[in-house]
């Protein structure tokens, strides 16, 4: 009888390169895996045999229980500052890094199972994920990627069997994770603070190989690197806040190199626009405010130059300082030009002006003023486009307050010279109307909490389409009821 196939065509870089940069670990045992959710797109696109993982096998190792074939799983090390305060020692303490495969588009991508037990990393916790947290880093995550921005996927989320205790009881639940890598700040934060220069070295010649290969030959191959990363960021926060999207744990342990958005804990979205918007529970001095979030990126790539100076010019640092700071000080610069590009989409703009800054402020100010739902106004702003401006103008409490900006903003539309069918059409592309509403998700994930599966399936179904409007689904588009004010959202460890 001929052996079944591999599930995972495993080529496990960081297990086979980085010796001593993590544990190996396997899973805790799962007393009763199930599958509830899984992306058959995403399997497909990672090469795998998506019906053979959707059955008893696939949840056995979804759940940690099993390790497939040629797997490594590890527990990476890594450190960071949380909420400006610094661990040297963080690391994997509920996650495990099973391996990396390489997708239908030639990317090397890994596979991490989160909530599966507990690791050396652990710090005195059960290592185990629940139900809710789960769920909702696999909604807001693939609405994150239907959106257009850079982002962990979710491949799996199965449910153990036990009952873990957060607040009371709640279900056992596993996400399995895929990422471009999960090299972050805090991993260099690791060994630059115990000194291991050289460990740091064969770090970013790693990550440069892995995400930047063509500068691997580079002389000055570390500052360049940096360059890079600090670009990747200043374009995803820039997209984070084109969507109206805050983190809420910007920690430098969650800052990927890679440019992508990682951990998703007390994640959400804006409703009514205001900068100084914080859900997470955990974040009482507003550190990771919406409005705050461009600062807070610019911080954490300043902690990685750190870890990086001995690597630029060991024998004179402050040279490194200087030629290190001058990237990093590139970042306003950066982010600015990024935002200002994604608000001409939003806008409908092609042509840029010298007081773009003020003139997209502005419209801000307004929308703060008349507290208008951010997702709406952009949204409705495409049917002003057309001449139908009375949908944009009802959501403000002083419907006059805009007229002054939109009458602005119609003549530069006109300037420009293209159809306004067109303008709306290039609008809609950009803007969406339906992004995961913070009442919709907590609904779907207290049905899913009861057993009822069927109202997060429907919400990943209407985010992974967030440009196309649908009628019957007005619900899904509407900002929260009055009696949801006060939301808060929680880490869920």
């Amino acid at each position: 009888m001929t052996a079944a196939p591999p599930l995972f065509a495993f080529d496990n870089s960081y297990a086979r390169d980085l010796p001593g940069f993590y544990v190996a670990w396997e899973g805790a045992k799962a007393p009763e895996p199930k599958l509830i959710l899984f992306n058959d797109a995403l399997s497909d696109e990672l090469g795998l045999d998506t019906s053979r993982l959707k059955t008893s096998e696939g949840a056995a190792i979804f759940a940690g229980t099993e390790a497939p074939d040629g797997s490594s799983p590890l527990a990476q090390a890594y450190a960071g500052h949380q909420f400006g305060g610094f661990s040297p020692q963080l690391g994997d303490g509920r996650a495990l890094l099973i391996g990396e495969v390489i997708d239908t588009n030639g990317r090397r991508r890994d596979i991490q199972l989160k909530g599966s037990g507990p690791t050396p990393f652990s710090r005195g916790g059960d290592g185990k994920a629940v139900l809710g947290p789960v769920l909702r880093e696999f909604v807001i995550g693939e609405a994150m990627n239907a959106l257009g921005v850079p982002t962990t996927r979710a491949l799996a989320a199965v449910t153990t069997g036990e009952t873990i205790y957060r607040d009371g009881p709640k279900p056992g639940a596993v996400l399995t994770r895929v990422a471009a890598s999960h090299l972050r700040v805090g991993t260099f934060q690791f060994f630059a603070a115990r000194g291991e220069t050289e460990r740091v070295r064969q770090l970013a010649d790693y990550a440069i190989a892995r995400h930047d290969p063509d500068l691997l030959d580079a002389s000055d191959r570390y500052v360049l690197f940096y360059r890079r990363v600090v670009e990747r960021q200043a374009a995803l926060i820039a997209r984070w806040i084109s969507v109206g999207f805050i983190h809420g744990v910007m920690n430098t342990d969650n800052t990927a190199l890679s440019g992508e958005t990682i951990d998703y804990g007390p994640c959400a979205f804006i409703d009514a626009y205001d900068p100084g918007t914080v859900f997470s529970s955990i974040d009482a001095g507003g550190r990771y405010a919406f409005g705050r979030q461009p600062n807070m990126a610019q911080w954490n790539l300043a902690r990685l130059a750190e870890t990086l100076l001995a690597l630029i010019d060991p024998d004179d640092l402050d040279k490194a300082v200087d030629r290190i700071s001058g990237e990093l000080n590139r970042f306003p610069e950066l982010y600015s030009a990024a935002w200002q590009g994604e608000m001409r989409r939003k806008l409908g703009l092609e042509k840029e002006r010298e007081d773009d800054q003020a003139f997209f402020e502005s419209l801000l100010t307004v929308m703060q003023a008349g507290a208008a739902d951010y997702t709406l106004t952009f949204r409705r702003l495409g049917d002003a486009a057309t001449g139908d401006a009375a949908p944009l103008r009802a959501l403000f409490k002083t419907p006059e307050a805009v007229d002054t900006w939109l009458s602005a903003w119609q003549e530069r539309i006109r300037d420009e010279g293209r159809p306004p069918q067109e303008v709306k059409a290039a609008m809609d592309r950009v803007n969406p109307i339906y992004i995961p509403r913070n009442h919709k998700v907590e609904e779907a994930l207290s049905a899913a909490e009861s057993g009822n599966f069927d109202p997060v399936r429907t919400l990943l179904g209407i985010l992974g389409e967030p440009f196309a409007e649908q009628p019957g689904l007005e619900e899904y588009a509407g900002p929260a009821p009055a009696e949801f004010a006060g939301y808060q959202t929680f880490c869920g460890t």
